[in-house]
């Protein structure tokens, strides 16, 4: 995974992600991917799906008029949000704090690659306060 900024859209899995998304006109594809990280349990949790959860639980964020900054790497997001004005329910956004809490823990691999970055832990923390005001 190719990454250029600690933030949810930094990294070339991410804006993959986003690509597809744009061919999304409801919150499913959202909601799978988050579930995918859940049914992963405590097993051990590669950084690509790590990366795509954490874009998701970002977009949730965003429907939630929470969102980040507009930069080049979310302006798609933007376009898609304001496309899409989909009140995320709350089992969603349930699923995407658990996600969060899930990512920054032990048997992640993406969190593994950001250990040594305080940045990626600050933009994470700040997700799950968005997703949860």
């Amino acid at each position: 995974m190719e990454a250029w900024d600690a933030g949810s859209f930094g990294n070339d899995t991410a804006s993959d992600w986003v690509y597809a998304l744009e061919e999304c006109a409801d919150l499913s594809f959202i909601e799978d991917t988050l579930q995918g990280i859940l049914d992963v349990g405590g097993r051990y949790m590669n950084a690509l799906d790590g990366a795509e959860a954490v874009a998701a639980a970002e977009v949730v964020a965003w429907l939630l008029g929470r969102p980040t900054p507009v930069d080049s790497d979310s302006q798609c997001v933007a376009e898609w949000v304001a496309s899409h004005p989909l009140a995320p329910p709350p089992a969603l956004v349930g699923k995407a704090l658990a996600v969060i809490h899930r990512i920054q823990g032990r048997r992640s691999e993406l969190a593994e690659l950001w250990e040594k970055d305080a940045e990626w832990f600050t933009a994470m923390a700040d997700l799950h306060a968005r997703l949860t005001l």
